[in-house]
């Protein structure tokens, strides 16, 4: 079967006084969204499954629909930092040399409350679970960066949690054979957004 990893779309920057940020996408990241459902309109999915985080079901639901599947909600794809009351894009945190962005860079998790090898077990038991269900099959898993790093890091045998950054509704893809070997078919596929990426065109001289 074949696993299809996908990022959500960029959403929007979010912090809350109380409770957890869970930011919807911007107007870029709905484009991201609908170039992932043109992307994927010549393949055959049987199901897609989303992490329960606004970002991640906004960026999965049109490629439901697209291809007539109900949209699955599993919690167990959710991010590391799910309970935060901030969400700044990555992007952020790297330009501003963020405090989070250093300890992420550096690899202090722990400084950050993340159980490096609990977010593991819960990604990886939680992703092989969903391979298991759909033996012969294709389907599309839309997640986040540290779920698809946590994934393909144990697929690989890597020592690390974050390996890569994935961008925004780029696709991995995981082969898994019936008797459970797991091999990676390709990493952060983003052509699919070229031309998101392009200027627009200027205007020529009035004839």
């Amino acid at each position: 079967m074949e696993l299809l990893l996908i990022r959500h779309a960029l959403p929007e920057r979010l912090e809350v006084d109380a409770g957890s940020a869970d930011p919807t996408l911007t107007d870029l990241g709905r484009r991201q969204a609908a170039a992932l459902v043109s992307c994927l309109s010549g393949e055959g999915l049987d199901a897609v499954y989303s992490s329960p985080l606004q970002r991640a079901r906004e960026t999965a639901a049109p490629l439901a629909d697209a291809h007539g599947l109900g949209l699955r909600v599993d919690a167990d794809l959710a991010e590391w930092d799910r309970d935060s009351q901030a969400y700044i894009p990555m992007e952020e945190l790297k330009a501003t040399d963020h405090a989070v962005w250093r300890a992420m860079a550096e690899g202090r998790f722990a400084d950050l409350g993340i159980d490096v090898a609990a977010f593991t077990r819960r990604v990886v038991g939680g992703i092989d679970g969903l391979a298991a269900s759909h033996r012969g099959q294709r389907i599309a898993v839309v997640c986040h960066g540290g779920v698809i790093n946590a994934y393909t890091a144990a697929v690989l045998g890597l020592d690390t949690m974050l390996y890569f950054e994935p961008d925004y509704t780029s696709i991995s893809r995981v082969l898994v054979a019936r008797g459970g070997t797991r091999s990676i078919r390709s990493l952060n596929e983003t052509g699919h957004l070229r031309a998101l990426a392009d200027p627009p065109a200027t205007p020529g001289p009035a004839t």
